[in-house]
């Protein structure tokens, strides 16, 4: 039995139990297989308060434990529960032999966990994955102006000019106008070098395209920070929780940034 203080639409409640996202539990709710109090309810946003039982396919949903991971996606790992052309997925990695620091079963995790943003198949790094999917969608929210931060290799040796227009601002293929809030160089060979490029935005492969629009290769993409969360030295395939405190720091960022 689930008490709810306030009234909210039934898909939502299931994402704050923990049960799965909330587009999701929008999909099982039209589907039919979700009843509040023994009665099947396929709208989503039918308003649940005070004590109720809910369930999924006649099994009875109790709360979930919030839980907050860092992962640190190797290259060539998709982010997606499940792929069609049978690549290895983040999810592959959520087992013992990943956890870092201690021994840890797969069982101990929650049954739905979300990546919170992407990172395509070729980029590496810093991951987030919880089953708080409010938490989760504040950060990846473009409104958050969340700071991303990411080391790039490119393959020119990067010039003030590089940098300037990073923050400047370039046109994609689209017409769009995509900026970098900060861009650095960090080391430069004779034929490549490494930026850090700082984003505030969530925009769908932002940094490729706008190294494309540069007419600049990218020849690696690592997150190495959201916020004031750093990556550290988390081992590639790895993953851990966050510390309370890490997770306050976070939390005490987006409220300023919303501010």
């Amino acid at each position: 039995m689930r008490e709810i203080g306030r009234k909210i639409g039934l898909a939502r409640t299931l994402s704050k139990l923990g049960y799965c996202s909330r587009s999701r539990a929008a999909e099982l709710t039209r589907a039919g297989r979700v009843t509040l109090n023994g009665k099947i309810r396929r709208d989503p946003e039918t308003p649940v308060s005070g004590k109720n039982h809910i369930a999924v396919d006649g099994k009875l949903v109790d709360p979930q434990a919030k839980i907050y991971l860092m992962l640190n996606k190797p290259r060539g790992v998709v982010t997606t529960a499940s792929d069609e052309k049978g690549r290895e997925t983040v999810y592959a990695l959520l087992s013992a032999k990943s956890v870092a620091g201690k021994n840890a079963s797969q069982d101990a995790l929650p049954r739905w966990l979300a990546p919170v943003g992407r990172l395509d198949k070729a980029s590496e790094g810093l991951l987030l994955l919880t089953n708080d999917f409010e938490w989760g969608a504040r950060i990846a929210a473009p409104e958050a102006h969340l700071d991303k931060t990411y080391h790039v290799q490119v393959d020119t040796v990067a010039n003030e000019d590089h940098l300037q227009l990073l923050v400047r601002g370039v046109k994609a293929e689209n017409g769009e106008v995509l900026r970098a809030r900060r861009a650095r160089l960090l080391r430069a060979g004779e034929k490549h070098s490494w930026l850090e490029i700082v984003l505030d935005e969530g925009r769908n492969r932002q940094i490729r395209r706008m190294m494309k629009a540069m007419d600049v290769e990218v020849l690696r993409l690592v997150r190495v920070a959201i916020g004031p969360l750093r990556l550290g030295d988390l081992a590639k395939g790895q993953y851990r929780s966050l510390t309370a405190g890490e997770k306050r720091m976070v939390d005490r960022e987006m409220t300023e940034k919303a501010s």
